[in-house]
């Protein structure tokens, strides 16, 4: 019996009896954290787990300092590696229409195209797909900043485009460098305005070509498209159970009406974004119980204005924040302070972390190891845990994919799910396991030096609290070469 059929079969004692024995670990009758669990519990909520020796720093600092220290992450310097690793990621350091210009001119179609032209077009797609990529998981990885990518995540879900999308694979890179990062803990209206003014949701969600239905802009009869406007209100703001009805999401649309971009200006000048008025609908509208005059491009910065601060929404990403840091049914209360902190606080996001963090239902032993990880967050707490270098991503990416998540791969504007019942069954357990598997054994590909094992007392030290003495025991009693795989592919592991 080879290694891995070893591991499998003892380790199915643990992973056939599903989400009951997932939840075994921490479902003792715990009533305090010690200081050691406290920094286990934030370095894997605010970020993507400890890194060797990160448990004792944290700890060290205080856990409330560390906290504090995350929520300013402009004071945390990247490390001068990972700055010029980034650096020298040609296509996420490029405005987005010189990019596009590039995959533009590379995806013409031609009668005729030849091999050499076929070769070019694959070459850079796969260019631009892969910095794109490379950078948001090199600064998952290594940045000091984890609650600033943490944040990032959560809020590309939220405000989701596909990169497979035709001309979105050129404008990804730019959508989150431009719109999401830069206001990932600051003004919601602010990163309302930015993801509904970029090409990439413009493209995304069709608002680019909507028109109102007697305007022929470039004299083609396009037509209303209600795709964005339906999208804002049930996924970005207030939530699908709001209240609204068809004829609100009609009105928005119309409202949105003539919010797109230019490809060519795009490409020659970098204009991202441009009013329309031949494409906007003029006509008297009602919104939201609202009676909307006829005000150009104001109209749809009146409805940002409207929906950004509305208490459904407040409620709704609330809710959101609160099922993504503490657990999967957030605590009612909870919610409700987070959502009054959003009122009072003109929607700064920082100020509803700092409720949601400080909270004694954030700190509370059940909510510790709570959540289920997402292929996002299971691949790189592993890698960062493992601590060997990473010179090559695509192992990486290829493992997310293989367990269902592929980075910018989701489809459908919802975005990725964060909970338990989306990500855990048997053929994801299973996957799970030979990943853990070949990153501890040193054969995933991610390095470049010879296969090294991982030392299995050095990732367990790592892990810390997080490990369970029953994980710890039944590791115990296993042959060495699988201790380290049976740590990364633990119950204990999985949950955060």
């Amino acid at each position: 019996m080879g290694v891995l059929e070893g591991y499998m079969k003892l380790f199915s004692v643990l992973v056939l009896s599903g989400a009951a024995l997932l939840h075994a670990t921490t479902a003792s009758a715990v009533t305090s954290a010690t200081t050691e669990q406290q920094a286990a519990h934030v370095l894997n909520r605010l970020g993507f787990g400890p890194r060797p020796g990160d448990i004792d720093r944290v700890a060290a600092m205080g856990v409330r300092r560390y906290i504090d220290q995350q929520l300013e992450p402009a004071a945390l310097a990247l490390p001068a590696p990972l700055q010029a690793r980034l650096d020298a990621i040609a296509t996420v350091n490029r405005p987005a229409g010189v990019v596009l210009a590039e995959h533009v001119a590379a995806n013409k179609q031609a009668k005729d195209e030849s091999e050499a032209s076929k070769a070019q077009r694959r070459a850079v797609n796969e260019t631009i797909t892969r910095d794109t990529l490379d950078a948001r998981v090199l600064r998952a990885l290594d940045s000091p900043r984890q609650l600033e990518e943490v944040m990032v995540d959560f809020w590309f879900n939220h405000f989701n485009v596909f990169i497979g999308k035709g001309n979105d694979r050129a404008l990804v890179a730019s959508y989150e460098r431009d719109a999401i990062r830069p206001h990932a803990m600051g003004s919601f209206r602010d990163l309302l305005g930015a993801t509904a003014k970029h090409p990439a949701m413009l493209y995304y969600l069709d608002n680019a070509v909507s028109s109102a239905p007697d305007q022929k802009p470039n004299g083609k009869q396009v037509g209303l498209n209600e795709n964005y406007a339906r999208e804002l209100m049930e996924l970005h703001t207030l939530g699908v159970d709001a209240g609204y009805s068809q004829q609100d999401v009609t009105a928005l649309a119309r409202m949105l009406t003539g919010w797109t971009f230019d490809q060519r200006r795009l490409i020659e000048t970098n204009e991202t974004f441009r009013f329309d008025a031949r494409r906007h609908d003029k006509g008297a509208k009602r919104w939201l119980g609202r009676d909307i005059a006829a005000d150009g491009q104001n109209e749809g910065e009146q409805a940002l204005d409207v929906l950004a601060m509305h208490p459904a929404t407040a409620h709704h990403i609330s809710y959101q924040l609160a099922q993504y840091f503490v657990q999967d049914a957030p605590p009612p209360e909870l919610v409700e302070r987070m959502a009054r902190s959003w009122q009072d606080s003109g929607g700064d996001i920082r100020t509803v972390l700092r409720t949601l963090f400080y909270s004694a239902e954030f700190m509370s032993p059940h909510a510790m190891g709570a959540k289920f990880k997402t292929p996002y967050h299971f691949v790189l707490s592993a890698a960062r845990a493992a601590a060997t270098p990473v010179v090559n991503v695509q192992p990486l990416l290829s493992a997310m994919s293989q367990l269902g998540m592929p980075l910018y791969g989701c489809q459908t504007p919802n975005g990725y799910a964060n909970t338990q019942q989306a990500w855990l069954n048997p053929d994801a357990l299973s996957r799970r396991i030979a990943f853990a598997t070949a990153l501890a054994g040193g054969r995933l590909g991610q390095s470049t030096v010879p296969p090294v094992p991982l030392d299995a007392a050095l990732l367990d030290a790592t892990l810390g609290s997080t490990m369970s003495q029953r994980t710890r025991d039944i590791v115990a009693q296993t042959a060495a070469p699988l201790r380290a795989s049976m740590l990364l592919g633990s119950p204990d592991f999985m949950q955060y």
